[in-house]
């Protein structure tokens, strides 16, 4: 065999496998999943039997297709509204430095029931192998990138411990940490504590042994298992978190247990006595004496007053439903290159001046998507969310699953990002037609048409829209403003009406 035919083989070998690999295995019952053969690690999740990469044919992007399965139908069965529950208070938990929770649906099928779970790939890989390369590389942690990454952390958990009631992660470790290419961090796992602590004696091959990981076991806080879990663990492991992203490694000593000792001597290797002292209150053996997430977003070694430039950022993202698509570009190609944008004054000094021409369109596009993406979290300015403790209105209504086992009832999670309405008088002149144009988070749109009377709500109107899922309930109270603000206009003015806003 020649060496060109030798290359053809291997060539045609590698395409084999990977479409072997892109073989379609299953599907979700809506169809809008398909799990494929090519299995990925997303952390260590106990209970999970495989994580496998699938296809979001609706959105065209890879996710993460994971199956729980347990060993009795019968105790399945009497966990299940729990396991409802559960998992539909983690399809709300919405932050961009949280990996997404997607879909779920229960399958009883087979000899074993099974949970099957749709979350979000990241691609990029884990925190953990991120700092072996580094290593590897023979390169130093940059003080500034570990700042922005405690930052993002912290974000996530201040997030998911201001929730009512709150969520404690319980698997915090650089393992189930992920970073993208544009240094965007992603806590994963959040759903772990729903297999360790709720349900673990129902799933096949028992969970307990994530206990006695060995590998692991320096993240847990003394307290770990001990009692309910409280969210000073999460803390616990958060500051074993900075010290290995700040020294890349803590050493082991070829031992497959990272002993106190070696925490200790990590610690102590530190330069920088902010740093330090920081790491030192997340491990402190008494949990009462840690800090909270909210209080380490405001300890000296990383806080900082935000630029006027970040909060810009942050209220323009917030407010992007009130403008059209290209409302930054438009209003960036009339400034006049050489107009002053801001002047600095001083009294003893000649003062600055700040033109257009110093702004950089395509940085300022960079920069907004960074912060659209949770790149620069704005410390301690999100309230936390308020978790269901009963079943909604959809849960309630929800039919019990029957073999085989369909999905949940639809309830929207995608943001509107941007609304349109036009109200028009009908002919009779008693009534008026609205026509909603709703463009999603997704960049996929949503039009609603029908009559209304000059007695309708616009919070009834609104809260209607949820109930048949064509918006998530989090857009309820912000959709029902523009209805109200678009109507009053309506019915007080001419007689067509358009409003924009999102």
């Amino acid at each position: 065999m020649t060496m060109s035919e030798e290359k053809n083989s291997g060539s045609r070998g590698k395409e084999e496998e990977s479409e072997d690999e892109s073989e379609i295995l299953e599907e979700s019952p809506c169809g809008r999943w398909q799990k494929r053969k090519e299995q990925v690690s997303q952390g260590n999740v106990p209970g999970i039997e495989t994580a496998s990469l699938a296809m979001d044919t609706e959105e065209g992007v890879e996710v993460v297709w994971n199956e729980v399965q347990f060993s009795d139908k019968k105790v399945f069965k009497s966990h299940e509204d729990r396991m409802r529950e559960m998992f539909e208070s983690l399809m709300h938990v919405d932050h961009p430095n949280i990996v997404k929770f997607h879909k779920y649906w229960l399958d009883t099928r087979e000899s074993r029931a099974r949970v099957i779970f749709i979350t979000e790939y990241m691609s990029s890989g884990s925190l953990k192998q991120f700092l072996k390369k580094t290593k590897k590389n023979h390169k130093t942690m940059n003080v500034k990138a570990w700042k922005r990454w405690c930052t993002q952390i912290l974000s996530a958990l201040s997030y998911l411990h201001s929730c009512h009631p709150p969520i404690v992660h319980g698997n915090v470790t650089c393992d189930t940490i992920f970073i993208q290419h544009n240094g965007l961090i992603k806590i994963g796992s959040v759903w772990h504590r729903l297999f360790v602590n709720v349900f673990p004696e129902a799933i096949y091959g028992n969970v307990q042994h994530h206990r006695d990981d060995e590998t692991n076991q320096h993240y847990f806080a003394p307290e770990y298992g001990l009692a309910e879990d409280v969210c000073s663990i999460d803390i616990f492991a958060f500051g074993i978190c900075t010290l290995e992203m700040a020294v890349l490694e803590i050493q082991a000593n070829g031992d497959t247990v990272v002993s106190k000792e070696a925490i200790t001597n990590a610690a102590q290797s530190l330069e920088d006595p902010l740093i330090k002292e920081f790491t030192q209150s997340c491990v402190r053996m008494d949990a009462k004496k840690r800090p909270t997430a909210h209080d380490l977003l405001f300890h000296r070694v990383l806080f900082e007053v935000h630029s006027l430039k970040l909060l810009a950022a942050h209220c323009f993202i917030n407010y992007q439903y009130q403008l059209h698509d290209n409302c930054l570009e438009e209003k960036t190609r009339t400034f006049d290159p050489s107009g002053v944008m801001a002047e600095i004054k001083h009294r003893d000094r000649p003062g600055v001046e700040i033109k257009y021409s110093n702004v950089s369109p395509l940085e300022l596009d960079k920069f907004l998507e960074d912060v659209k993406n949770g790149i620069y979290p704005l410390m301690n300015f999100q309230r936390g969310l308020t978790m269901p403790r009963t079943l909604s209105i959809f849960q309630e209504r929800m039919e019990t699953v029957k073999t085989p086992s369909p999905e949940p009832q639809e309830m929207e999670t995608r943001k509107v990002v941007q609304m349109h309405c036009n109200l028009e008088f009908t002919e009779e002149g008693t009534r008026s037609h609205l026509s909603l144009l709703l463009k999603m988070d997704d960049k996929l749109q949503r039009q609603l048409n029908c009559d209304v009377l000059p007695t309708d709500s616009s919070k009834d109107l609104a809260s209607e829209l949820v109930h048949f899922a064509f918006i998530s309930e989090e857009d309820c109270e912000k959709l029902a403003g523009f209805l109200e603000d678009a109507l009053c206009k309506h019915w007080a003015g001419p007689s067509l009406e358009e409003s924009s806003l999102a």
